[in-house]
């Protein structure tokens, strides 16, 4: 038998779990993540759904996603799904703000930033200005 810590617990069996360090994603898995992501808020009905890939422009994220739900109902649905999904998808639980109220609900996977939006808020904040700068960035998901 051996001995293995693990955060501070001492335990002898040679059963213990062993953890591997994480395996660093690519910018093609973290594509592949953020468009299942966008598929999974397109079959929800999303609105209005905007792809951008940021690669190169901020250190924030690789990739975000802006859509629109079409109540508060709508948002926090759209939410909780795709929480569920970003565990699915990548193992690790999103951060996610702005549930009470659900008028603007932001998942941030880490790679992967997502701002979902009533219509009349995101209409207000205008997030597609700050980041459409650069047309060929981006691209709209239409039905």
């Amino acid at each position: 038998m051996f001995q293995l810590i693990i955060e501070g617990i001492e335990t002898l069996t040679s059963s213990a779990p062993r953890t591997l360090p994480a395996k660093s994603a690519t910018l093609e898995d973290i594509r592949i993540v953020a468009e299942a992501l966008a598929k999974a808020l397109e079959d929800d009905k999303a609105e209005d759904l905007l792809f951008i890939d940021l690669d190169g422009k901020s250190s924030l994220a690789d990739f975000m996603i802006i859509a629109s739900g079409r109540s508060g109902r709508h948002v926090a649905a759209l939410a909780d799904h795709l929480s569920h999904q970003v565990k699915k998808l990548t193992g690790r639980p999103a951060n996610v703000e702005g549930m009470p109220n659900a008028d603007w609900v932001l998942i941030d996977t880490g790679d992967v930033i997502v701002h979902l939006f009533r219509p009349e808020v995101r209409e207000f904040y205008n997030l597609e200005k700050i980041w459409a700068s650069d047309t060929s960035a981006h691209r709209a998901i239409q039905h």
